[in-house]
């Protein structure tokens, strides 16, 4: 054998056992496997996001049919909390201390994460695009190892009171919120572009998840005699507000989350003709809107649905929304090659440079950076009209 063999022959021989110790260093990953641990509502009062954590395991199934990434496959782990904190908390510590997950992924809710935010920065577990708008997750000083995905909630708000002030300069703002982060940083964003004016100008009410409905509330502020209201709740509230705003024939200039905004959860059920002119933001293809029919990205979804979820609500915006995180996610392993170790998939996280998701409107991409864990910040207002959401205006950022 010629030295040059030799030599290659005995580097390939010195590479195997390293390749494996460097995989056995990483808790989740082997020379087959990856796994991945994920948590969401699949009971309880944010039930209606299940198809978020449903969608992400067929994506996952699908990629592993295709060959898996870097030659391993997803072993996709994905546990209910019920939307509770502390069964949050539990189902973590099982993922990343029995299960030994390489990393979570999306996993759902401001109250939840916020449950399990310092445990998995203190472990060093990355924590990645997480199903929350909540402005804290951009922190990537004080929590290095978690990262948002979707827009702030707190840059919403912003754009909702800038369109405000621009049809009612003298507008008295009400604004119901759920009691957590998720809901507090709607009077935060308002507040920032309001300023002083903020005490003047709004009412605040709030609900509690364990509450049965928020009739109360929506009663008690229609009597402060406010023209606008903005709700900031989860998909079961939002419908108690668009049905007793109506109920109540009450006619504000009304603002809904875009959390809460799908067509198949919350507007058929609340009753579609309900929330004529209802106004919201969005950054992601409408699956309703006849204008994507023929785009090549909701295809794509289109595909993936009928194939991998048939009988899936096509009318659920929540399936568009996991499919373009799950992509997102499919990007960050795919720029990993053959490092998946979770410094390296932290690192991959952040340095992500206009990618395209598919499901985006069109001028919005996904960009990282070491210092941005905010991956998507752009937004399009847009109303309902009784059957789909109807965009205006251009692609708009907060203040």
């Amino acid at each position: 054998m010629k030295r040059r063999d030799l030599l290659a022959a005995g580097t390939a021989i010195a590479a195997t056992p390293l390749l494996r110790a460097h995989a056995a260093d990483t808790p989740g990953v082997t020379a087959t496997e990856i796994k991945i641990g994920h948590t969401i509502a699949y009971s309880g009062s944010a039930s209606a996001y299940g198809v978020i954590g449903k969608s992400h395991t067929a994506y996952w199934n699908m990629v592993n049919q295709q060959g898996g990434v870097g030659g391993r496959k997803i072993n996709f782990i994905s546990l209910d909390d019920g939307y509770t904190p502390p069964k949050t908390v539990e189902q973590v510590r099982r993922l990343v201390e029995q299960d030994q997950v390489a990393f979570l992924f999306q996993t759902l809710g401001t109250p939840t994460n916020s449950a399990i935010h310092k445990y998995v920065n203190q472990k060093k577990v990355p924590h990645l695009f997480i199903s929350t708008g909540a402005d804290k997750w951009g922190d990537y000083k004080n929590y290095p190892w978690t990262m948002g995905y979707q827009p702030s909630y707190r840059t919403e708000a912003q754009i909702y009171t800038k369109y405000i002030l621009e049809q009612k300069p003298n507008a008295k703002i009400a604004i119901l919120y759920q009691n957590d982060d998720f809901g507090k940083d709607y009077p935060l964003g308002v507040k920032d572009v309001l300023g002083d004016r903020f005490d003047k100008m709004t009412v605040l009410s709030t609900y509690e998840t364990t509450d049965a409905t928020i009739d109360s509330q929506i009663t008690t502020l229609r009597a402060s005699g406010a023209d606008v209201l903005l709700v900031a709740a989860i998909p079961k509230y939002a419908a108690q507000s668009i049905k007793k705003v109506h109920d109540l024939d009450w006619k504000p200039l009304f603002f809904m989350t875009n959390v809460a905004i799908s067509v198949g959860t919350v507007m058929v059920p609340a009753g579609p003709e309900n929330s004529i002119g209802m106004i919201s933001t969005n950054y992601l293809k409408d699956s309703t809107d006849p204008r994507w029919n023929d785009d090549e990205g909701m295809k794509e979804w289109r595909a993936f649905m009928a194939k991998e979820i048939p009988g899936g609500d096509l009318t659920d915006l929540s399936y568009v929304f996991a499919y373009g995180v799950a992509k997102t996610m499919h990007q960050v392993l795919k720029q990993c090659g053959q490092d998946f170790s979770r410094e390296n998939i932290m690192r991959q996280s952040a340095n992500l440079k206009d990618f395209d998701a598919r499901v985006l409107l069109p001028g919005i991409k996904v960009n990282t950076s070491p210092t941005n864990f905010h991956p998507i910040k752009a937004m399009q207002l847009m109303k309902w009209d009784g059957k789909t959401w109807v965009p205006f205006g251009g692609v708009i950022e907060g203040v």
